[in-house]
């Protein structure tokens, strides 16, 4: 089998900073996309050992624009973060997957010659999307005008017109997962976050942030004493009588989060350390009625493109957009539990499009380098019908 160019090349991935992931409406909702985004940059460049001046590009993630800047958030961070004015900025956007798909915009750059050190990462602040008057620009000549919420058009899918929610009750009807099973996995992963919380494992993460007189240091979206009859007595969400429920799908949430992208050389000497290596990823499109099924073929592809098998990856993060997605992947490929999520997941830490992929690959370099290394992977359904998926493998660093 040829080599490809990122197997050649030595691209690697040092541990950056997240802020707390906040709840809909919570303590990041005072806070605009590019305060919380810079101050998170930094945090991440000084977590990395490394200066400003020695990163060459950014990329930057994010779904919605929120405040008057955020249609330029790339560059208009780049620039309070305090980056030089000759950094280049590049923004990026693949629905829930758009924070690995900085990683990997970030790692295109370093493989072109573009870049040798880059920052990648992404934001999200839902809670203050805005509400869009769609019929002034040109008048309305009768009749009332109506404000859309530009919340409801990214949860809900172009294609179908489904709500993402709905799209998992599909996948859920056609395989046949119960709302018992997903509330089992829904416990497991607040359960799992409660410890990783207690353990000082998700501190190791956090750059704590202050919103006004408030400093905010942990997830805001973690429950403590959450069992099954606590989620049975939920009702679902999108039908009477549907298995989806707030409780067993990702909250709407707030965040920021963000790390090096580098070429292993060019990082050692500035002075970086390098904690994985970046050995390759997948993309793929899938039914956008069934999007949760999109993880199954990504990784699929993924391991193929590598020669591996389920059994030779150490460690699994996959993405609980909802609870049906993970069970999905568990039952369909037999990735076991014991070795996915085990820090909790987007049910319980919470879910920001432009963050999670990030979170997600700390994540994993974390568990990696307290087991002695190996191989880890993170994949994720896509919103209107696609799947990622992302390999790295632990350094010796």
């Amino acid at each position: 089998m040829p080599i490809s160019p990122l197997q050649a090349a030595d691209i690697v991935l040092s541990l950056g900073k997240r802020s707390p992931l906040g709840k809909f409406g919570g303590g990041l909702a005072g806070i605009s996309l590019t305060e919380l985004s810079a101050h998170t940059a930094r945090a991440a460049v000084t977590a990395a050992g490394l200066t400003l001046p020695q990163v060459d590009h950014f990329v930057f993630a994010t779904t919605i624009p929120t405040d008057r800047d955020s249609l330029f958030a790339h560059r208009a961070i780049c620039v309070a973060t305090g980056f030089p004015m000759e950094t280049s900025a590049l923004g990026v956007i693949r629905a829930c997957g758009s924070g690995l798909q900085a990683i990997v915009s970030a790692a295109h750059q370093v493989l072109d010659g573009s870049s040798h050190i880059a920052l990648a990462g992404g934001a999200e602040i839902f809670s203050r999307v805005p509400h869009v008057l769609t019929t002034a620009r040109w008048g309305q000549k009768r009749g009332t005008q109506q404000l859309e919420d530009m919340l409801d058009w990214a949860y809900r899918c172009p294609t179908t017109a489904l709500y993402m929610g709905e799209t998992a009750e599909y996948l859920a009807a056609q395989h046949g997962y119960t709302r018992a099973a997903m509330d089992d996995w829904a416990v497991m992963s607040q359960a799992r976050a409660v410890a990783a919380e207690e353990s000082g494992f998700l501190d190791q993460q956090i750059a704590p942030v202050m919103v006004g007189s408030q400093q905010i240091e942990r997830d805001e979206s973690i429950r403590r004493g959450i069992t099954h009859a606590t989620l049975t007595a939920l009702k679902p969400s999108f039908s009477a009588d549907g298995t989806v429920t707030a409780g067993n799908a990702s909250p709407v949430s707030d965040g920021a989060g963000f790390m090096v992208v580098a070429e292993r050389s060019a990082l050692h000497a500035a002075g970086g350390v390098a904690h994985a290596k970046l050995l390759g990823w997948a993309t793929i499109g899938v039914e956008p009625r069934l999007m949760g099924h999109g993880p199954v073929p990504a990784i699929e592809k993924l391991l193929q493109r590598h020669g591996l098998t389920v059994g030779d990856i150490d460690y699994w993060e996959i993405n609980e957009a909802f609870a049906a997605v993970t069970l999905h992947v568990e039952q369909q490929l037999g990735v076991s539990r014991q070795r996915t999520n085990l820090y909790g997941g987007a049910i319980s830490i919470g879910h920001p499009p432009g963050v999670t992929g990030i979170r997600m690959t700390h994540t994993a370099i974390q568990h990696l380098r307290s087991i002695g290394g190996g191989r880890a992977v993170m994949a994720m359904c896509l919103g209107s019908g696609q799947g990622m998926a992302v390999l790295i493998e632990s350094t010796t660093e």
